[in-house]
């Protein structure tokens, strides 16, 4: 995303999320406009992160997401797990992929969609053959007008749309034991499944306190 005055630069989510603009670095906030903690066990809001690169590339390729940007991203703060991966409370971006033109080509470069939201315009990757005349945003640009703290990567070269989308590589992703993303994603799930067992213990002793009054009267 592109502010209106062309000074700044962010990022707006693929579903629900798409109606807000954050920035390279920001805390996720509730679409829904609750002002609860983001993430919430009771609400689907949070920043959402992939465990496995391979589900972030299927998006890519459906319709409604060809537009879309592939981040690596460093998280932190509150998480919670949710089917594909976990969601966060705190995001910064850390490079972005551009990925394919429409046309099936590698993009280089951004170009205004003609879309966008109240003091945004929406950006598309967009490869030098189709590009022509239009005004462009060059990857250097976005990288600059974000804060200089992200940097925007091409994929790399293929014959035609079906070759294969460059790695996604995300702190989240598990790849290997010695991925420092694994170790992040298993420290989380750890710590999930802890205090998950901590929640049933409590709720446990709570019933066993309200049983014990009753079996002594008896």
């Amino acid at each position: 995303m592109l502010s209106a005055d062309g000074t700044a630069t962010g990022f707006s989510g693929v579903t629900l999320g798409r109606a807000h603009v954050y920035r390279a670095v920001d805390d996720a906030i509730c679409v829904h406009g609750s002002r609860h903690s983001c993430p919430s066990r009771w609400c689907d809001c949070g920043f959402y992160c992939f465990n496995d690169a391979r589900a972030a590339r299927d998006l890519a390729c459906e319709p409604d997401y060809r537009g879309a940007v592939l981040l690596e991203v460093a998280v932190s703060g509150r998480y919670r797990r949710y089917e594909r991966g976990l969601r966060y409370s705190r995001q910064r971006v850390r490079t972005v992929e551009l990925g394919r033109c429409e046309c099936g080509r590698s993009a280089s470069v951004l170009s205004d969609s003609g879309t966008g939201s109240l003091g945004w315009r929406k950006l598309l990757p967009i490869c030098p053959t189709c590009v022509g005349d239009r005004p462009v945003l060059t990857a250097d640009g976005f990288a600059r007008l974000s804060g200089g703290t992200i940097v925007v990567t091409a994929e790399p070269s293929a014959a035609g749309p079906v070759g294969p989308l460059a790695g996604l590589a995300t702190t989240q992703t598990l790849v290997g034991a010695e991925s420092p993303g694994a170790v992040a994603v298993l420290g989380a799930e750890l710590a999930l499944l802890q205090a998950r067992l901590d929640e049933v213990q409590q709720r446990l002793d709570d019933l066993t306190r309200t049983r014990e009054p009753d079996e002594q009267e008896g």
